[in-house]
């Protein structure tokens, strides 16, 4: 294994570690990527069997840099070459029912593998010269990296309810490198749903945001489900969940129909807030549900209602509130209008509107409705994709002609109360507003020539009497 422990810093963290007469390991997640021979992330973790602070100390002197100590954790950590290495003291743990922090004693190497969450992260290299990256591995963690199975070390049900985090992050392990979670550990996730209520919702949200920038985010929200924790921690989620059927009518479960989009959306794009669109895209639908005896089962307006869910469902979850939330409101507020346009005859007035109420955030909603169609029949499929490929192509075409997105009215406010020598009031948005709508509509061209032609002839018309000779 002496090949995982190429870099530098390892052999003068071993030269130390002999001078000092300390045995040290490094631990955890370096140890597991290097073995799964996935890219070194720039964090190391470094056991020490004794104090951690002090022996930092003196390999921040060795290397001329700054130690940053964090008393109350026993940590201490520096940076060298571009790479992040924490220094702790072997522990033992221990914990109370009510918290998940823990009573921290010195311990061995033994005692602080022991206190590991799974297999996987339990595992350590020596990095003295007697043990230089030889492989710890008490709980067979090499093997269950082979047989890709997500295990805890000790018994799973005490391990999770010493520290309900860990039921979080052994779904998001799962989620990340496509493993599969122990029946034991399922069982015992199970039996301690309710211990997730003693996490905040920043640590919660923070576990969850990464199972969902995961490659194939679904495989972590089925166990979500199906282990009853996303019950406690996004239950508007598990309400979409579920198939009624009404006079054999049945509609499609719009649980994993989110699902199925989520994948789709994160095949084609890395933004994390575009798959919470995904996510949120039909969260409405169980309060708008209504079976019409002719027609069948109808959402009608679970956009409108969606968009109005996000703020709230943003400030449960402890998600930022700013523009990323307005981002993601705004995809659901307008996600089936694409859908609508792909079925019907594309106006150039529709697609001016579309991209009027888009702005830059046009190409994320394009790639969500496109990962929205997630019909099995092959050949609606191909016809709404090809449907999609010409509204993309016809809103190219558009806004290279008339230039609405991000649309500023050619006559402004101040313009329109020049030519007519007004005050402000709301006679000046009805003038505003009626030019808007003549260049979303097509009837003048969006430049300042014709707008300003436009609302000296509408000011007339209201009885408006222009100032004589003005121009602009």
């Amino acid at each position: 294994m002496r090949e995982n422990l190429q870099h530098p810093i390892f052999q003068i963290i071993r030269d130390l570690a002999d001078k000092e007469e300390v045995a040290c390991y490094v631990v955890g997640g370096f140890v597991r990527d290097r073995i799964m021979k996935r890219p070194f992330k720039n964090d190391v973790d470094i056991v020490v069997i004794g104090s951690g602070i002090d022996f930092a100390n003196k390999l921040g002197e060795i290397l001329h840099t700054k130690v940053a100590v964090y008393k109350n954790f026993g940590t201490a950590m520096l940076s060298y070459d571009n790479i992040h290495i924490e220094f702790v003291g072997a522990r033992r743990e221990s914990y109370r029912s009510n918290s998940r922090k823990p009573i921290v004693e010195d311990g061995t190497l033994e005692d602080d593998q022991n206190r590991r969450d799974f297999t996987i992260n339990a595992m350590a290299y020596g990095l003295n010269s007697s043990n230089f990256g030889e492989l710890v591995d008490p709980f067979g963690g090499l093997d269950d990296i082979q047989n890709r199975i997500v295990r805890t070390p000790l018994d799973p049900d005490i391990t999770f309810s010493d520290d309900p985090l860990r039921m979080m992050r052994a779904i998001r392990f799962a989620t990340q490198l496509n493993f599969k979670i122990d029946i034991r550990a399922i069982q015992a996730i199970t039996a301690n749903v309710e211990r997730i209520k003693i996490i905040s919702k920043e640590r919660i949200i923070d576990e969850l945001n990464k199972i969902i920038l995961s490659a194939k985010p679904s495989i972590g929200f089925r166990y979500l489900f199906d282990t009853g924790l996303l019950k406690y921690i996004f239950p508007a989620m598990c309400q979409l969940h579920g198939v009624e059927v009404i006079d054999g009518k049945g509609h499609k479960d719009n649980f994993y129909h989110t699902l199925e989009v989520l994948d789709n959306v994160a095949l084609l794009s890395d933004d994390l807030w575009l798959r919470w669109a995904a996510i949120m895209h039909d969260i409405a639908k169980p309060a708008t549900k209504r079976f019409d005896k002719r027609i069948g089962w109808t959402f009608h307006g679970h956009e409108d209602r969606g968009a109005k869910m996000v703020p709230k469902l943003f400030a449960e979850l402890k998600l930022p509130l700013h523009d990323k939330m307005k981002f993601v409101q705004k995809l659901v507020q307008l996600h089936l209008r694409p859908i609508v346009l792909a079925q019907d005859i594309v106006t150039d007035s529709a697609v001016r509107r579309l991209l009027f109420e888009a702005g830059d955030d046009i190409d994320a909603l394009m790639l969500l409705c496109h990962a929205d169609v997630t019909t099995k029949n092959e050949y609606k499929k191909r016809k709404y994709r090809d449907n999609f490929e010409l509204v993309k192509q016809k809103l190219k075409d558009v806004e290279e002609r008339d230039k609405i997105r991000n649309w500023q009215p050619p006559v402004s406010g101040e313009d329109i109360m020049y030519v007519f020598d007004l005050q402000p009031g709301r006679l000046i948005g009805k003038i505003k507003n009626a030019m808007r709508e003549a260049i979303l509509e097509g009837e003048i061209a969006n430049t300042r020539e014709e707008a300003l032609a436009f609302v000296i002839r509408k000011g007339e018309e209201m009885g408006l009497e222009r100032k004589s000779k003005t121009t602009l």
